[in-house]
């Protein structure tokens, strides 16, 4: 078993109140967790106003399969998302 996560940091330049953050992470990840069927969550920002960090995760049997779906997984979050992402990582970790 395989386990997938993608890890993703967004600026919201001229954001100025949890609220605005609120509806910008609520809308990406609702839209990524109908799209993909993956675990999605704010992760390490929680305080700050201009900064979005989410963490994507899948598991799989394979990594190639993992690794294709949050490829498209990123691509999909750099489209739906109006705010500059200045952050991506993907990391695996295998379980056997």
């Amino acid at each position: 078993m395989v386990i997938g996560v993608l890890t993703v940091e967004y600026a919201l330049h001229g954001n100025d109140s949890l609220k605005g953050k609120r509806r910008v992470a609520n809308s990406v990840k609702q839209k990524t967790r109908n799209t993909f069927n993956v675990a999605i969550a704010e992760v390490e920002t929680e305080e700050s106003l201009t900064r979005l960090k989410l963490a994507v995760v899948s598991v799989s049997n394979s990594e190639r399969h993992l690794t294709s779906r949050l490829t498209k997984c990123l691509s999909h979050l750099e489209a739906c998302c109006p705010e500059e992402m200045v952050y991506s990582d993907m990391e695996f970790y295998g379980i056997e």
